[in-house]
């Protein structure tokens, strides 16, 4: 059932999420983390649904932050549970999950924000998107992936820098950065979104949660992402996807995922 915190629209093969925390910025709570996770498992097998955009409710932000007061008072343990609690339900429930997801980041992606965007297999910004990560001014560092997947997108350099210095960079900086795929017109980021989501739509589903699975081994240091690309690759063979797109091929049509 939908939360008040979360809108989930589904249409034309497309799940739409949209954190719904106008008067907090968006920010992330246990709440909401929890929601996403809920709905995310829901969507996880349903083959009507090809891929999922995330974005923020009203102009002003994606989602600006975690929301601290939840978690101003906690003690170590606390705070080491709570960032290993939220990467499995959610962070890395998304960066591994066998649909595409798609970050639609309007506004303000800070903290959590970021990390949220980050743990998306694709971003596109609007023109007035500011990001950052800027915990260290709160005496904490990002703890949802955020060292991690950083560094990894935009290189070391750059994410020493982002994380130490807790600076916001704009739109144009993110994509010079290549934090982002792509900046579009705000008025505009849905719909390129969604735009984007049908041309992914009319390939196999199943050699693209292939692909997700793969390019995702490369950058885990307990996997050979090589074997992993090899056994995805033959797993491809046999499957209905693969019958049906070598036999469009050949028929010289277009395949019917």
């Amino acid at each position: 059932m939908e939360a008040p915190n979360l809108l989930v629209k589904i249409e034309n093969s497309i799940a739409l999420f949209t954190l719904n925390r106008p008067q907090q910025l968006n920010a992330l709570n246990n709440q909401l983390i929890y929601n996403l996770n809920q709905e995310l498992e829901k969507i996880k097998t349903d083959k009507n649904i090809k891929s999922v955009i995330i974005t923020g409710s009203g102009e002003k932000a994606f989602v600006a932050g975690a929301d601290i007061k939840e978690f101003a008072n906690f003690t170590r343990e606390e705070g080491e549970n709570l960032a290993k609690d939220g990467q499995k339900k959610l962070f890395n429930l998304i960066e591994n999950f066998p649909k595409p997801v798609i970050a639609a980041i309007n506004g303000f992606a800070l903290g959590g924000g970021l990390e949220l965007a980050m743990a998306c297999h694709i971003r596109l910004a609007s023109n007035n998107a500011k990001m950052g990560l800027p915990e260290v001014s709160l005496g904490v560092i990002p703890g949802y992936g955020g060292t991690q997947r950083l560094a990894q997108l935009v290189g070391k350099g750059k994410a020493m820098e982002m994380i130490t210095t807790g600076r916001m960079i704009d739109s144009n900086q993110a994509l010079n950065y290549r934090l982002v795929n792509n900046v579009v017109e705000s008025g505009d980021l849905i719909s390129k979104c969604e735009e984007l989501a049908h041309q992914i739509a009319k390939n196999s589903p199943n050699a693209i949660s292939a692909a997700i699975k793969s390019i995702n081994a490369g950058f885990d240091s307990s996997l050979n992402g090589f074997e992993v690309e090899i056994n995805s690759f033959g797993s491809c063979f046999g499957t209905e996807d693969f019958i049906e797109g070598t036999s469009a091929f050949l028929e010289k049509r277009k395949p019917n995922f």
